[in-house]
């Protein structure tokens, strides 16, 4: 199923200049689409719309230890708080945290890439709220993270 995400401004990078009423348009596990919502809206009728407050744009990279946690699943899970949809994969040494973190879907990477929004990329966004709070976090088109 198609969804677009929304947002009052788009990032396609983490440092990119904000765009205003921008959508990125979601299908299975990738980006199909990123344009302006109403271009958007009008060339995919019906189309399921999530509307977030705040400014939306690629999930983080975290490089570093994972945050400490009684268990993996909840270590991976305080990264998704954060909007965070990869790790370095050089901190993922002890099995149980790797399956947990495979099992998130969070990409296990080799070395830092700066996250982007392509199209035809993979589908991991965050939302973030004028406080820098994490809102939402999407992680290869499914919503793993979103603060009541």
């Amino acid at each position: 199923m198609r969804t677009l995400h929304t947002a009052p401004l788009l990032r396609l990078t983490a440092d990119g200049e904000p765009m205003p009423d921008h959508a990125v348009l979601v299908s299975a596990d990738r980006v199909e689409a990123i344009g302006p919502l109403a271009e958007l809206s009008g060339a995919y009728p019906g189309v399921r719309v999530r509307r977030w407050p705040g400014t939306l744009g690629p999930g983080l990279l975290h490089d570093g230890p994972l945050p400490v946690a009684p268990t993996p699943r909840e270590r991976v899970y305080a990264l998704l708080r954060r909007g965070v949809t990869a790790v370095r994969a050089e901190h993922l040494a002890d099995p149980a945290l790797r399956a947990a973190v495979d099992k998130s879907d969070l990409l296990a990477l080799p070395a830092a890439v700066a996250p982007a929004l392509l199209r035809g990329g993979r589908a991991d966004l965050a939302v973030h709220g004028v406080d820098g709070a994490c809102l939402v976090t999407v992680v290869a088109g499914r919503i793993a993270h979103r603060r009541a």
